[in-house]
This record gives C-alpha cells, sequence and structure tokens, in this order.
C-alpha cells in the first residue's frame, strides 16, 4: 500500500510537471508529424552520388534465403541484414549520412514545428511555470509545451520515465519513422546508440528527494516512501537503455556527459563507430529536461542565467550589447546516422554528411574562457582537416551563442583564428536565442537547424539582437531568416569544464 503522504506528493508533482502544458497534436508511429512531409518508404528516390570510389561491399555468401545470389542483392540492401563491413576489406574510413530527424522542442513537438519556429525568428522563452521563480534572480526559461499523452506514450511510459527521457523516446520514434528504415529487418547488433545529457534525471531525483525526506527534513530517507523508478532516475544511462529499446538496438551504446557539449559529443562518438566499421546504423542525439529549482541555483550562483526578467520573449540576447546571460531550455534532438553507402543504395533521403569532428579542452577554468578562443579555433581546425575541407568553404556556422558576454567574445576569436578574413563573409546565428540553452540537449537541436537549413537553403536568425556589440562585429543575421545556401555548415559548443566541439556538416553532393 503507497501511503498517504506519497500520493499526495506525486500528485503534486504531477499537476506541476503535466497539467501547466498544453495539449499538442499527436506524433504517432507513422512519422506524419515531418519537416518534409515524405513517405516512409522511399527506396525508389533518385539520390545523388557524391562518393568517391569506395570498398567493395562485402559479398555475404550464407546460403539462407534472400542471401544466396546476386540476383537478391538490391532486397538485401533495403529490407534484409546490412553487409558486414568487419574484418580486412574495411581499407578506408566510411562516411556518414543523416536519415533520420526527430525533435522535442520550446514552441513545438516534432522537427516541423521547431524548424517553423526558428524561420519566424520567434522566441519560445517565458517566465517559468514549473515552480515558483521569484526566489531566483533569472525567473525565465524555454520550456516545451509537452503532453506525454498527446505525444504518444503510453500510461506505463509516462509513469516509468523522466521528463528526459519522455523526450528522448519520442524524439527516437519521430527520427526512426522519417529514416523509412526498417530496423526489424536489420541485425540488431549493427544497431548502436548515443545519447548526451548534462545532468540526466535530476528533475526526477529532486522531486523524488523532497518526497523520500520529508522535505527535506530528514536526514535518513524512508525507503517506504521511493517509488521502484527512483533507481531509473539515478543513473544516466537510463537514457540510452530507453532509445536501444524502442530502435531494438542491440549493438554499442553509451551516455556522452560532457557538460553543454554532450549533444555535439555524443553525435561524434556515433560517427566514429560508423566510420570505424563498430557500427552501421546509429541512433544518436541528446536530451535535457533541466528546468527545476536546483538547476536555477547552480547556475544563478555563477550568474550565468540572465537577470533580463521583464520581457521573457526578449530575455535571450546572444551578440547584443545588453546581453546579460543564458536562458535556461529543455529539449531532445535524436538521428539516425547510416554508413553513406548502404543509406544511398536504399534509397534513403539523406539530409546531409557529418563531414567532420573535433574535440577540445581548454585545461584553463571550470567557467571562464580565454578570450582569444585559441581551443575553439583548434577544434574547427582540426574538424576541417579530418573533414578535407578549407576554411574558406564554410558557407554557414550556427554559434554557441549562449548570450554570456565572455562566450560572445569568446568564439567571435575563435571564429577570426580559424577561417581568417573568411570570418567576416561567413553569415552566424544563435538559436539559442530563440529556444534557450538546454545544456546537453543543445547541441543536438543545433546539428538538427543545421540539418535543415542544408536542406531548405534558409539559415535561421539570431532573435533579439537589436544593439550590436561594436566589439562583435561578424554577420549574426540579425531578426531575420535570411534565404541562402550553405553547401558546408559548421557548429560548435562550449561548455563549462573548458569543452570546446566543433561539427561539419555538407550537402548531399558537395563533396567528391
Amino acid at each position: 500500500m503507497v501511503p498517504k503522504k506519497r500520493i499526495a506528493a506525486l500528485h503534486v508533482g504531477t499537476s506541476v510537471r503535466l497539467g501547466s502544458h498544453r495539449t499538442m497534436n499527436r506524433i504517432d508511429d507513422g512519422g506524419t508529424s515531418r519537416a518534409h512531409h515524405r513517405p516512409i518508404q522511399r527506396a525508389g528516390r533518385e539520390v545523388s552520388d557524391p562518393a568517391a570510389p569506395r570498398p567493395p561491399l562485402h559479398r555475404n555468401t550464407s546460403t539462407r534465403e534472400g542471401l544466396h545470389s546476386d540476383r537478391h542483392s538490391s532486397e538485401r540492401l533495403t529490407n534484409s541484414r546490412p553487409p558486414d563491413f568487419r574484418g580486412s576489406e574495411v581499407t578506408a574510413l566510411r562516411r556518414v549520412a543523416i536519415t533520420g530527424l526527430g525533435a522535442v522542442a520550446p514552441g513545438g513537438i516534432g522537427v516541423k514545428e521547431y524548424w517553423e519556429l526558428l524561420t519566424a525568428g520567434r522566441s519560445a522563452t517565458r517566465t517559468i511555470s514549473f515552480f515558483d521563480p521569484s526566489p531566483f534572480r533569472s525567473q525565465v526559461a524555454a520550456e516545451c509545451d509537452f503532453d506525454p499523452v498527446s505525444a504518444g506514450l503510453t500510461p506505463q511510459e509516462i509513469r516509468r520515465l523522466d521528463r528526459a527521457a519522455q523526450f528522448a523516446v519520442v524524439s527516437t520514434r519521430e527520427a526512426l519513422a522519417d529514416s523509412g528504415l526498417l530496423v526489424d529487418r536489420l541485425d540488431p547488433g549493427r544497431i548502436g546508440t548515443s545519447i548526451g545529457s548534462a545532468v540526466g534525471c535530476t528533475t526526477s531525483l529532486e522531486r523524488e528527494y523532497v518526497v523520500v525526506s520529508d522535505g527535506g527534513r530528514k536526514w535518513h530517507v524512508d525507503h517506504e516512501y521511493a517509488v521502484p523508478e527512483l533507481y531509473r532516475h539515478f543513473v544516466p544511462n537510463t537514457m540510452a537503455a530507453e532509445v536501444a529499446w524502442v530502435a531494438g538496438a542491440e549493438g554499442p551504446a553509451a551516455v556522452v556527459s560532457t557538460g553543454c557539449t554532450s549533444g555535439l559529443d555524443a553525435l561524434g562518438h556515433a560517427v566514429e563507430l560508423i566510420r570505424e566499421g563498430s557500427a552501421d546504423v546509429m541512433v544518436a542525439g541528446a536530451t535535457e529536461a533541466p528546468i527545476s529549482p536546483i538547476t536555477s541555483a547552480c547556475f544563478d550562483a555563477i550568474h550565468a542565467t540572465t537577470p533580463h526578467n521583464d520581457e521573457p520573449e526578449r530575455a535571450c540576447r546572444p551578440f547584443d550589447r545588453t546581453r546579460g546571460g543564458l536562458v535556461l531550455g529543455e529539449g531532445a534532438a535524436i538521428m539516425v546516422l547510416e554508413e553513406w553507402e548502404s543509406a544511398r543504395k536504399r534509397g534513403a533521403h539523406i539530409y546531409a554528411e557529418i563531414a567532420g569532428f573535433a574535440a577540445r579542452c581548454n585545461a584553463y577554468h571550470m567557467t571562464g574562457l580565454k578570450p582569444d578562443g585559441r581551443e575553439m579555433a583548434e577544434a574547427i581546425d582540426a574538424a576541417l582537416q579530418e573533414a578535407r575541407l578549407s576554411p574558406q568553404s564554410i558557407g554557414y556556422i550556427n554559434a554557441h551563442g549562449s548570450g554570456t558576454k565572455m562566450n560572445d567574445r569568446h568564439e567571435t576569436g575563435a571564429f577570426k583564428r580559424s577561417l581568417g578574413a573568411h570570418a567576416h563573409d561567413v553569415p552566424i546565428s544563435s538559436v539559442k536565442s530563440m529556444i534557450g540553452h538546454s545544456l546537453g540537449a543543445i547541441g543536438s537541436l543545433e546539428i538538427v537547424a543545421c540539418a535543415l537549413a542544408i536542406e531548405h537553403g534558409v539559415l535561421p536568425p539570431t532573435a533579439n539582437l537589436h544593439r550590436p556589440d561594436p566589439e562583435l562585429d561578424l554577420d549574426y543575421i540579425p531578426l531575420t531568416a535570411r534565404e541562402q545556401q550553405a553547401d558546408v555548415v559548421l557548429s560548435v559548443g562550449s561548455g563549462f569544464g573548458g569543452f570546446q566541439s566543433a561539427m561539419l556538416l555538407t550537402r548531399p553532393g558537395a563533396r567528391s
């Protein structure tokens, strides 16, 4: 029997977390809520072939039905187990394609809604509704209008999953449907997962602690008040496990937690596994639901969050002379990554190729940054070298753009250091001006934005950039989205602890 005190506490927690959100359109497993509204199966679609000569596919000579002759090669690539690239035939690093996108973001659930928010230049920041924010320096956040029932989660999933894990499950289902990949016909051991998160299930742990400690008044907690799901909330590997279960992925699995660069680094890890032949498909990205009293207190303590509470929608102002700090956000972005040749041969729609990735640490200060941006510039240089691209090839930069004075100076310096004179010609913007800073998830949400920018030939703007800082003299795409094709896109991340990451995406057909 559950104690009455426990029932009351759970009721309060549920009403705060779920009851304050508007009901959204359901996202089903059919993938009907997608930016492009293409049918799931795209086997007949023509896809340009930008690939240089590649090693021949390994022929499976097994006598199992459907795999014993060349007559079935087309069927095998589309519907059966993927070729095994392990062993002596792997003579070069393999290329990686993005074939599926899924997102839960402030302002809309699903990739279509997320992209519409960004291209409209609309801010999703508002006064915090999850708890009373009045004791805090910063009282605004970019919350997701997320109703788990409308998002298609079952009662069992809603009961057992932390909010961040719910985001991940919903985003994974959308990404898999969007990719058109029939995962149940693939070798599950060749499908892996890589999920980023900075703070894991902190909000659930905080809520549970309040219950089991009687509001913090008891030193020794009473286990009778704890729910069985407490263990799931305690360990961050829950995120990767849930995504793996949804995808039927029995290959490599990892949770990457490198603070604000977790989303980029999780994708980078996934790319490495595909390139080296350890996996053929990776379901990768990041998720975060950090808007809680403890997280607000942490960022208030170091004066990282904005004090602009009077106009919530204008609170985050990257590159503006009146900027005062970051705005907390939440959300998730999950992608399906595939080995390039397999994706191309099955007729998959390819959003972009992940051409280069690199990460560095400044080994300098927990929250401080060197103004010249040397470490970020080194990450950019290494990513360019890996992709075999020149700085002049970059057509758009998705900036970290957190809205802190230190960060904006730091990455502006990094762009100039790495790109030279071209830094003044390349358009730059920060989507955090619209969706806030969702800590570990933001890097993956930004990569989704980059892939869609390549897909649609539209560059998202920097919202709230009304008074440019004369010290920041680059092109930050103020206020309005820009129609411009970018064949090569750079996305950068900068995290507490000195972590710096850079990732390069290229348009399909742009590289030879």
